[in-house]
């Protein structure tokens, strides 16, 4: 491996195993924990059996707690684009941040620039395309809503780090749960092959709305309550022909 020219604080952790494969996509989460240093004690702990592979503090600080050629436990029950073991296909960075449970709130510039100059970092060594610059919620949207509404995907994005897509308006009636038909296949058929797990079946079902949500809460922001608007539909389909 080629060393980080980042400088980097080593706090090792115990928690890792042997990946079955190569790297090619990112893993944002927040640490959801009152304070960065009980977050950082957590992650090493042997009995938690949780950890990532790097820890980003709100001052911009970064630690770095397992090797990327290791498989570190931070994604738990996955999903994208056909892949459940996400944990060896990534690489997890942990942003310190209070989370919705402990008084969730914006992430410093500093601390954002950190976790630019990290990706930048992490990008010059692994094929990781920008599609694949993800959110915790997005592989897990059953489980989790880390990082959140309040992470600044649009300036990754403009840094060069993630997709970001800013359509023309499109008015449309509003596709919600209960609702049956076409409309609601097209959607799930567009989550599905942005990545989601959202097999089409025409039928605006309670998953679907999770999905929706979480798909909200990294592309649109403004509202993530699960409700297919025209602003949230034509984000999906700017989104697919931006990944490609």
């Amino acid at each position: 491996m080629t060393p980080s020219p980042l400088k980097l604080a080593d706090a090792p952790s115990p928690n890792f195993d042997a990946r079955k494969a190569i790297p090619d996509c990112v893993i944002l989460h927040y640490t959801g924990m009152e304070t960065g240093p009980a977050a950082l004690e957590r992650l090493c702990d042997p009995e938690a059996k949780v950890s990532a592979h790097y820890l980003v503090e709100e001052d911009g600080r970064v630690f770095r707690l397992v090797p990327e050629e290791r498989r570190a436990w931070h994604a738990g029950a996955a999903f994208w684009k056909g892949v459940k073991d996400i944990n060896s296909a990534s690489i997890g960075i942990e942003i310190v941040n209070p989370g919705h449970e402990f008084g969730y709130r914006a992430f410093p510039d500093a601390q954002v620039a950190a976790v630019i100059n990290l990706l930048a970092d992490i990008r010059s060594r692994w094929t990781i395309d920008d599609d694949r610059v993800l959110g915790h919620s997005d592989i897990a949207p059953g489980r989790k809503i880390d990082p959140g509404e309040l992470f600044p995907w649009k300036r990754l994005a403009e840094a060069g780090h993630g997709l970001w897509v800013e359509p023309p308006p499109s008015p449309g009636a509003p596709l919600g749960e209960g609702e049956e038909g076409t409309g609601v296949f097209a959607l799930q058929a567009g989550l599905t092959r942005l990545g989601y797990n959202c097999p089409p079946s025409g039928k605006y079902d309670a998953w679907t709305t999770t999905i929706v949500a979480a798909f909200q809460r990294h592309w649109l922001q403004t509202r993530f309550d699960g409700v297919a608007d025209g602003e949230t539909r034509a984000r999906l389909v700017a989104l697919l022909r931006a990944a490609g």
